[in-house]
C-alpha cells in the first residue's frame, strides 16, 4: 500500500476512534455528560490520537529504517572493495535506486510486465535503452551486477511495503480497541489529551534542536577531515584563493572573508538608512490609510525571490553603475562589482529592517511621548530625542539580524558581484563572498576526499561561527530592550 493511502487509512482510523469513544462516553454516562470526568470532546479526541498517533510513529521508524536495512543487503551483488569508500558506495546505491525507480515506471506503464522486470537480464539486450522508451534516462550503460541489485532492491522494498502496511494498521487497530476499552465515564481523558500535546510541543523543539546539532557536527566532522589534508594557518590566513583540483591549490579565507564583509558593509549602508527613515515615517507620521497602503507595498519587497533581485543587479543596476559611474571616473568598466551587489541586497534588506523597526517603536510607551509633548518638545525632537533613545537597544538588534541575512546572501552575489577572489578597496571591482564559493566547491560530480571539495566545509563552519555570532549579539540586545520596557 503505497504511503499516502497508508495515512489516509491512519486518519479514517483515527476519526472512527474519536467518534466511537465520545458516542461511548456519553453512553457510559447515562446521557447525563455532567459525571463525565473530561469532556465529550477529549474522550473522542483521545480517541482519535490512539487510533492515529501510534500507526504514525511506526511508519515513520519504518520509513527511517527501512532503507538501512535494504542497502546494508546490497553489498553482497558487488565486489565488496568498492564500499571502503563512502563515495564510491553512494554512487553506486544511487544508480542501484535509479535502475528500481525505472523499472517501476516501466511496469507501471505497461512497457515490462511484472515477471519480465524480475527476470530482465543485461544480455537480453540494452537495459538503458529499454528503460528510456519509457522516458527514464541512465547515464550510463546498466551493468550485470547493478540491475541484480536493482530487482532484489525492488523485491525487498515490496516486502517491506506489504509488512509495514500489515504493522501499520494492526498497531493502529490495537491501539484503537484500547482506547475504546478505557473510555468510561471517570476516564481521565482530558490528562491523556494534554499530556500528548505536551509530548508533541516537546518532540517539536527537540527536533528543532537536534537539526541544529546535526548541521554543527556534519560542518565540524568534514572541517576536522579538511584540516588533516590542509594547513588550518594556510587557511586562515592565507591571501590567495586560487582551488585546483588537480592539486597544489591555494585555499585562503581572507579574499573571501574580504568580499563578504564589504558587499555585506555596502548593503547595510543602503539598507539601513532607507529602512529605519521608513519605519519613522510610518511610526510617527503615516496616517491610518496611508500606513494600510504603504506598509503592505513595502513588504512586498520581502516575497521576491533571490533570483530575481540577482537578475535585477545583471541586467540593470550594474550596467548602471557601470555607465555612470565606474567608467566616467575611471574606476572600473564592469557591470559585476561589489557596489552592485551590495546595493540590491540593501534593497532586499530594506523591508527587513524597516517591519522590525517600525515595530519596536511602535512599542515604546505613548508616555514617553506624551511626557515629551508636555515639555514643549516638537514631533521631529520628541522622535529624536525621546523615541529613537529608548528603541536604539530593539534597532541595532534588527540591524545585526540584517547583517547576518546580507552576509549569507549567494544569489545575488553571484549575478551582481562576479566570482572574483582579491582583496581591493576598489567598490567598483568584481568581488565574491563566502557563500558563492561554497556552491562551486561542492557544484558537479565530485568526491569528498579532497581539500578542495572539503574546504567548502571549513567555508560554511566559518560562516555559521560569523553569523552565529551577530545573532546572539542581536538577541542579547533585544532582550536587554525587552526587559527595560515590557
Amino acid at each position: 500500500m503505497p504511503v499516502i493511502i497508508l495515512i489516509l487509512a491512519l486518519l479514517a482510523i483515527g476519526v472512527s476512534g474519536y467518534i466511537f469513544c465520545r458516542y461511548r462516553a456519553v453512553a457510559s454516562a447515562g446521557g447525563n455528560t455532567r459525571t463525565l470526568h473530561s469532556l465529550p470532546g477529549y474522550h473522542g479526541w483521545h480517541g482519535f490520537i490512539m487510533g492515529f498517533l501510534p500507526g504514525v510513529a511506526v511508519l515513520t521508524l519504518w520509513l527511517i529504517a527501512q532503507p538501512f536495512v535494504i542497502e546494508g543487503n546490497m553489498g553482497r551483488f558487488f565486489d565488496p572493495a568498492l564500499f571502503d569508500s563512502d563515495a564510491e558506495r553512494t554512487l553506486l546505491m544511487a544508480d542501484v535506486r535509479r535502475v528500481a525507480e525505472g523499472l517501476d515506471v516501466a511496469v507501471a506503464q505497461g512497457a515490462l510486465s511484472e515477471e519480465q522486470a524480475r527476470m530482465i537480464r543485461t544480455e537480453f539486450g540494452s537495459v538503458r535503452d529499454r528503460l528510456a522508451s519509457v522516458g527514464v534516462a541512465l547515464g550510463a550503460e546498466v551493468t550485470p551486477e547493478v540491475l541484480e541489485a536493482a530487482q532484489s532492491y525492488r523485491e525487498q522494498a515490496a516486502t517491506g511495503a506489504l509488512w509495514r502496511t500489515i504493522l501499520t494498521l494492526g498497531v493502529a487497530g490495537v491501539a484503537l480497541i484500547a482506547a475504546i476499552r478505557l473510555t468510561r465515564a471517570d476516564f481521565r481523558a482530558r490528562n491523556r489529551v494534554e499530556a500528548v500535546i505536551l509530548g508533541l510541543l516537546i518532540l517539536a523543539s527537540t527536533i528543532a534542536i537536534l537539526t541544529t546539532i546535526g548541521i554543527v557536527l556534519s560542518m565540524l566532522s568534514e572541517t576536522i577531515r579538511f584540516s588533516t589534508m590542509y594547513p588550518i594557518g594556510d587557511f586562515f590566513f592565507g591571501l590567495t584563493w586560487q582551488p585546483n583540483f588537480q592539486g597544489d591549490s591555494d585555499l585562503g579565507l581572507l579574499p573571501l572573508l574580504w568580499g563578504t564583509l564589504y558587499i555585506s558593509f555596502v548593503s547595510m549602508v543602503v539598507a539601513v538608512p532607507l529602512g529605519l527613515f521608513t519605519a519613522i515615517y510610518l511610526a510617527e507620521y503615516a496616517g491610518p490609510r496611508v500606513r494600510a497602503v504603504v506598509k503592505p507595498l513595502i513588504e512586498v519587497i520581502a516575497g521576491i525571490p533571490t533570483v530575481v533581485f540577482g537578475l535585477f543587479a545583471l541586467i540593470t543596476v550594474g550596467p548602471l553603475l557601470r555607465d555612470w559611474l565606474a567608467v566616467p571616473t575611471g574606476l572600473g568598466s564592469s557591470g559585476s562589482s561589489v557596489m552592485t551587489a551590495g546595493i540590491v541586497i540593501g534593497i532586499l534588506n530594506i523591508p527587513f529592517i524597516s517591519s522590525l523597526a517600525d515595530d519596536i517603536i511602535n512599542a515604546v510607551p505613548q508616555s514617553l511621548r506624551d511626557g515629551s509633548y508636555g515639555l514643549g518638545a516638537t514631533r521631529s525632537e520628541t522622535i529624536r530625542e525621546v523615541v529613537l533613545p529608548a528603541a536604539l537597544p530593539g534597532i541595532v538588534g534588527a540591524v545585526l539580524l540584517a547583517a547576518s541575512r546580507a552576509i549569507g546572501e549567494t544569489m545575488i552575489v553571484t549575478m551582481g558581484a562576479g566570482a572574483a577572489a582579491k582583496l581591493d578597496l576598489n567598490p567598483f571591482e568584481a568581488m565574491t563572498t563566502i557563500t558563492v564559493k561554497i556552491v562551486s566547491q561542492l557544484t558537479g560530480d565530485t568526491e569528498f576526499n579532497s581539500p578542495e571539495t572539503l574546504v567548502a566545509f571549513a567555508l560554511g563552519m566559518t560562516l555559521f561561527v560569523i553569523t552565529l555570532g551577530l545573532n546572539v549579539f542581536a538577541l542579547y540586545i533585544v532582550r536587554k530592550y525587552r526587559e527595560q520596557y515590557e
